[in-house]
């Protein structure tokens, strides 16, 4: 997702739980049974307002539960850096809706309640909110990453692109793409939480572990984006790229492929030319996990545990299949659960790449990495730029940072 990774560089050191300063504890002490009274939501979506489909449904989801609800919007960084404090001091809200990175952090900062019935979440989105082997939360949705390409620039270039299957058949499409004077691949290699989410279906894809940064499989994902460069193939943009300015090259209608996500669907439809979207392949084929974007419901951790029974209530109705398919489509993601992705499939069937992709991606914090991953990404995100600029080969660069990492 565009707008939690713009955010995740400035969260990822952070942990917390989202509570706003007009949420005083006076609004949690005036219910303490399970029914009645104001129950609060912080979310992560500032852009809609009291008028919009996404603060309707949970006005209507607290009147199901026999409640008000009194909603408060943070920025991703904003919400997080809050979360802690208000835990503090006991005026947590009673649904938080938070970047799924951040959900270990505050799990294991004691923040959150655990969640039980997940039953129709696919394993693979839900990791990312588990750590010690127990979840907390239910995600809405999720965003990753795929290809993009350019119709005419790989018919100019003599490419089928259902050929494009590997890394191999890959680089032979974008040094077709360049012997016909267009460009190749466009994506974000810059020195933030981006560039890490760009670079891991290529880490990934090659069979590597985060744990083991400089194993032989990473190695081979940098030396494939290195030599990229080298060849021409992907520009020296990259190094400063972030996920926005990588499109807008792309929306010059001179190169062959972009890395980028579901969120840029309506941008490809303004672009003027032709286009599709492939999943990104992974070293000897198949899709490449890549990293999943988007948020989870939480409940936070109450003094007054009778509260608890109408907040799971209001997530239900929440992560509900029809109210998930109408907030996915509004979030641009895609669905958490085979229901809601089987009607998006039915209702768009550009989606089912993108589908694809989710069913094969996973959390940066998966494999119980939790909050170890933020000091892990930053290492990572530094190696790329290290091997990019040439300052070290890629087997130095990743050297450095699995040290660096522990």
């Amino acid at each position: 997702m565009n707008r939690s990774l713009r955010c995740l560089a400035a969260v990822s050191l952070a942990a917390a739980v989202a509570t706003a300063a007009a949420c005083s504890s006076s609004s949690h002490g005036s219910t303490t049974s399970s029914s009645g009274g104001t129950y609060t939501i912080w979310d992560p979506y500032p852009q809609f307002d009291a008028s919009s489909a996404w603060v309707k449904l949970l006005q209507g989801c607290g009147t199901q539960a026999g409640v008000k609800v009194k909603r408060t919007a943070f920025d991703t960084s904003d919400l997080t850096n809050k979360t802690l404090l208000a835990a503090q001091q006991g005026t947590a809200p009673d649904v938080l809706i938070v970047d799924n990175p951040v959900v270990s952090t505050l799990a294991e900062a004691g923040v959150l309640t655990t969640t039980a019935d997940t039953k129709a979440v696919q394993p693979n989105l839900l990791a990312a909110g588990q750590t010690g082997g127990k979840t907390y939360g239910i995600p809405i949705g999720a965003n990753t990453l795929a290809l993009y390409y350019n119709k005419s620039v790989l018919k100019a270039a003599g490419v089928d692109v259902a050929t494009v299957k590997d890394w191999a058949s890959l680089t032979a499409a974008l040094a077709k793409a360049k012997a016909a004077g267009k460009k190749g691949i466009t994506f974000s290699a810059i020195g933030t939480e981006e560039g890490s989410f760009q670079f891991l279906p290529w880490f990934w894809g090659a069979g590597s572990q985060l744990t083991k940064l400089d194993s032989a499989q990473g190695v081979a994902a940098l030396s494939l984006w290195q030599g990229w460069l080298k060849s021409g193939y992907a520009p020296n943009s990259v190094l400063q790229n972030t996920q926005t300015t990588s499109w807008q090259e792309f929306a010059t209608g001179q190169y062959a492929f972009a890395e980028n996500g579901t969120w840029q669907l309506a941008n490809a439809k303004k672009t003027g030319f032709a286009y599709g979207i492939i999943p990104i392949p992974g070293q000897s084929g198949g899709t490449a996990p890549a990293p999943t974007g988007g948020e989870f419901v939480t409940e936070p951790v109450q003094h007054s545990t009778g509260r608890y029974a109408v907040s799971a209530k209001i997530v239900n109705c929440l992560t509900s299949e029809t109210n998930a398919y109408a907030t996915d489509t509004t979030l641009s993601y895609i669905g958490a659960t085979d229901a809601v992705q089987a009607k998006q499939a039915a209702a768009d069937p550009e989606l089912k790449v993108w589908i694809e992709a989710v069913k094969a991606a996973k959390g940066r914090t998966s494999d119980d990495l939790g909050t170890k991953y933020p000091k892990i990404s930053q290492q990572l995100w530094g190696a790329v730029q290290s091997a990019l600029s040439g300052a070290k080969t890629p087997q130095a660069a990743l050297t450095a940072a699995q040290s660096s990492a522990g």
